[in-house]
């Protein structure tokens, strides 16, 4: 059974290596109708692309390429086929690594595995973050469907070091995040920009806790008992390189209260509600309306220069490594963008299996309110 698959109506196949010659991605489900170029992949991209000074040094463009499914600028309804050529691979920073898997990576689960003759060494080959741009690309189209229901999706990096945030921040402050290098909302910029630094100088990383919050979700999606939205959200989420725990709503803080302390008040104003959103948007695995709000652990990179213990695969004796190339001391600055598009690639499989954004075709009208809203939405932080 393939791993590289992920949903049941609008379905994503990824394919491509860290330094092969390009990444891609499958769409298929999109329904027709859809106005879609490019230049809407590409908006969602560049928040992920590497390239500035608090994240990796490696010079990607990511100019995708829709190769299939369009036709006179609108989805056909056929598969959806997108390219992203790797521009700036560096293959030869791998050649040690070659004959010694990285401690904390995927190397030596990949060689027993899949046998080491056959192991990509360059950048961990599949196995990479680099793989992730494919799900941002798909992401975009997820994030564009989404607003036939004004469904929004947004990140920020929450807690850091010794940085932590509180209280959520009110949701264009989110949002509005991603033009931040860093991630994060523009009160709190500098102090994780400074944690960054220092990280870097010290030839170190540093993992981060990162929050989505979905405003406006469909209400009704999810499925007892194995198909709830909760789980087939963790799955997305705990799918991306480098995710090392994921919570919604008070998660695990939860062990510490007792059950009268988050009883949710239930009112009706039209539709039920619920005062405090202690669910955070989920009961019983099926979403409630109210916002969605899910939190998500990374790791702290094991790319990083300090000496590290591993063994030689040519004599199987203990040897050490120190990593050299272009690595991210805090992954999870580009990792908002993945685990932003994993939220949305799931919440329009869910709303398509609840009938909620059609299957098959979008009319003219559905059509072009999701064009307007979307325009909206790429302008809002301008």
């Amino acid at each position: 059974m393939s791993g590289n698959s992920l949903g049941n109506l609008f379905k994503i196949t990824t394919f491509g290596e860290s330094h092969g010659k390009a990444i891609g991605v499958v769409v298929d489900g999109v329904p027709s109708g859809l106005k879609l170029s490019d230049e809407d992949i590409f908006f969602e991209l560049k928040y992920r692309r590497p390239g500035n000074k608090y994240v990796s040094t490696r010079k990607e463009e990511d100019k995708p390429q829709i190769i299939s499914g369009i036709f006179n600028g609108k989805t056909t309804g056929m598969p959806l086929a997108i390219l992203i050529e790797n521009k700036d691979p560096m293959p030869l920073h791998y050649e040690e690594i070659k004959h010694k898997p990285r401690p904390g990576h995927a190397d030596i689960a990949y060689i027993e595995k899949y046998g080491y003759e056959n192991w990509d060494y360059r950048g961990g080959g599949r196995s990479s973050a680099r793989e992730t741009v494919a799900r941002v690309a798909a992401g975009a189209i997820a994030k564009k469907l989404l607003l036939l229901n004004n469904t929004i999706v947004a990140g920020y990096i929450k807690a850091s070091g010794d940085l932590f945030i509180e209280e959520t921040p009110n949701f264009d402050e989110i949002l509005c995040s991603r033009e931040s290098e860093v991630r994060t909302i523009k009160s709190k910029e500098e102090k994780l920009k400074e944690i960054i630094e220092k990280i870097r100088k010290e030839g170190d990383s540093i993992g981060a806790m990162v929050e989505i919050i979905v405003k406006n979700p469909p209400k009704s999606l999810g499925e007892p008992v194995f198909n709830k939205l909760k789980s087939d959200l963790a799955k997305s989420l705990l799918s991306i390189p480098g995710v090392v725990g994921f919570e919604y709503g008070i998660g695990f803080k939860s062990y510490k209260l007792k059950g009268s302390e988050v009883m949710d008040e239930i009112y009706y104003d039209g539709k039920f509600r619920f005062r405090k959103n202690i669910s955070a948007g989920i009961l019983g695995g099926i979403s409630t309306g109210e916002d969605i709000i899910l939190r998500i652990a990374f790791k702290p990179t094991s790319s990083i220069n300090k000496e590290q213990k591993t063994i030689d695969m040519n004599n199987l004796k203990p040897t050490t490594l120190s990593i050299i190339g272009r690595h991210d001391p805090c992954i999870a600055i580009r990792g908002v963008s993945v685990a932003e598009s994993m939220v949305a690639l799931t919440l329009v499989d869910h709303s398509m299996l609840s009938g909620i954004i059609p299957k098959v075709k979008l009319t003219d009208q559905q059509s072009d309110i999701i064009e307007k809203r979307w325009s909206e939405f790429k302008e809002k932080c301008m």
